[in-house]
């Protein structure tokens, strides 16, 4: 069954590029269209925020991780948006443009340098999807460098399995990495005790030792505010701003 829209047409997408659990930021102004993009990639399998213009969208990416970004170029503010000189990001997405034109040089450079594709208006779905899945390819470290994985100024360097907030070296221990590192990979994301037991020990240990594990964690990484690993009481725990709480 197919959904007509001036942007193109949703078909089932089980047959096309599917993503893996990766997070995605639509940028679009236009419900229908930002309706489309949402609901064609959560069907291909990735996790999707939403902002409506191209400021909320550079708060965001200053204020969490996203794997790739979709932005709708024909925004009011894009323009304006692409001359101005962000704060420092610890993560800069790929980014993949909508738009009527070519011509994309100026359009957020600071979002995704040497990492910007573009798809002409109206789109198919298959060919979003295409590249959305080219760019995250792209996008994947060289497995003999560094990883870095980070939100604001919390930082793992999975190289030498060690995390630091700001300046400060935090002193985990090996079950404290694999928490905070599945924290961080989750970020905004309310994960179970069962989830958290699986990861850390692959067996889901009793609530008690997951509740004393995310407290030991809790005080090594949030000496300094905000605070960053919260409790969702009858769920689970999540990291992330308590102002952009899930």
């Amino acid at each position: 069954m197919a959904t007509s829209s001036p942007y193109g047409t949703l078909r089932e997408t089980s047959t096309l590029a599917r993503g893996d659990g990766q997070h995605v930021l639509v940028v679009a102004r236009e419900p229908e269209l930002a309706e489309l993009l949402s609901t064609t990639l959560e069907l291909a399998g990735y996790r999707i925020s939403l902002a409506d213009s191209g400021a909320e969208a550079l708060v965001r990416v200053e204020r969490q991780r996203f794997d790739l970004a979709v932005l709708d170029g024909e925004m009011p503010d894009m323009t304006e948006l692409g001359r101005r000189r962000p704060a420092a990001l610890l993560h800069r997405p790929p980014v993949l443009l909508l738009t009527v034109c070519d011509s994309l040089p100026g359009l957020l450079p600071e979002l995704g340098p040497g990492e910007t594709d573009y798809v002409t208006k109206p789109f198919r779905v298959a060919e979003v999807l295409a590249r959305i899945h080219v760019l995250l390819r792209a996008s994947v470290p060289d497995p003999g460098r560094a990883e870095g994985l980070g939100y604001g100024d919390l930082v793992l360097d999975d190289a030498r399995c060690r995390a630091r907030r700001g300046a400060r070296a935090l002193d985990l221990t090996p079950a404290e990495y694999r928490l905070l590192r599945h924290l961080l990979v989750n970020a905004h994301r309310v994960l179970s005790k069962e989830q958290i037991g699986r990861i850390v020990w692959g067996d889901p240990r009793g609530g008690n030792a997951i509740e004393q594990l995310v407290s030991r964690l809790r005080r090594k990484v949030d000496r300094e505010a905000p605070a960053l690993i919260h409790t969702r009481r009858g769920f689970g725990y999540w990291l992330g701003r308590a102002d952009l709480e899930p």
